[in-house]
């Protein structure tokens, strides 16, 4: 008897054209996130937490640095300044809402409820800040744990808040004719939602900031003495 089974043909699958264009498309999705987000953290942030600074820079000792202990987050950047630290302090030290602004974005300081208007001129009512006092910057300000004129002005919480802690260090640093201006963040946030929340906000927005703002501390230095 003839094996009827063998002469059928059994119809071979062929995948939906779209569906495999979806899956092909999802996992080019997946694949270049996955890329491009080692990328960021092996390359671009290992680039931007030191971005202008040298490595003795980044090894240097500095004000503050003993009041966070473990630092889950640690910054470096500086910029050279065509002048002598006497000419740089005064821009520095008027840094503040409803003072002479910090010199970076205005408009996303504004977005963020400031009121910032970033000066071109020295003010004179605004050349001193002392230990204890607060820099303007939105409801809470920031405080001012240690100054020394010339040199270095400590920022950030002495104690641990309900989100960690945090220091942000501005020296100076003569080199004949010229300052290098080294600008120190260390933090350490708590492991919770909210606070790896801020840490991802605050990586890559502190680079955008803190660079506008040493670029644009070296350019009124330079061009407005």
């Amino acid at each position: 008897m003839e094996n009827k089974l063998a002469s059928v043909e059994v119809p071979r699958w062929d995948p939906c054209p779209r569906c495999t264009k979806k899956r092909a498309t999802a996992t080019s999705i997946v694949l270049g996130a996955a890329a491009a987000t080692a990328a960021y953290f092996f390359i671009v942030r290992p680039w931007h937490t030191k971005w202008g600074a040298t490595k003795d820079e980044v090894d240097r000792l500095m004000p503050g640095d003993d009041l966070v202990a473990d630092p889950t987050y640690v910054t470096n950047r500086a910029v050279t300044i065509n002048s002598s630290p006497d000419k740089i302090w005064p821009w520095l030290a008027q840094i503040g809402e409803g003072r002479g602004g910090f010199y970076s974005y205005d408009f996303i300081e504004n977005l963020m409820g400031m009121k910032i208007k970033s000066a071109d001129t020295l003010l004179p009512e605004h050349y001193t800040l002392h230990t204890g006092e607060v820099v303007p910057a939105g409801k809470e300000g920031i405080p001012v744990i240690d100054v020394q004129e010339n040199e270095f002005l400590l920022l950030g919480s002495e104690k641990p808040v309900d989100w960690g802690q945090s220091t942000w260090c501005i020296a100076l640093f003569p080199e004949g004719k010229r300052t290098r201006v080294v600008s120190r963040v260390r933090a350490r946030v708590v492991k919770s939602p909210s606070g790896w929340f801020l840490l991802a906000i605050l990586d890559p927005g502190q680079f955008l900031m803190e660079r506008k703002m040493l670029l644009g501390l070296k350019h009124r230095v330079e061009m407005f003495g």
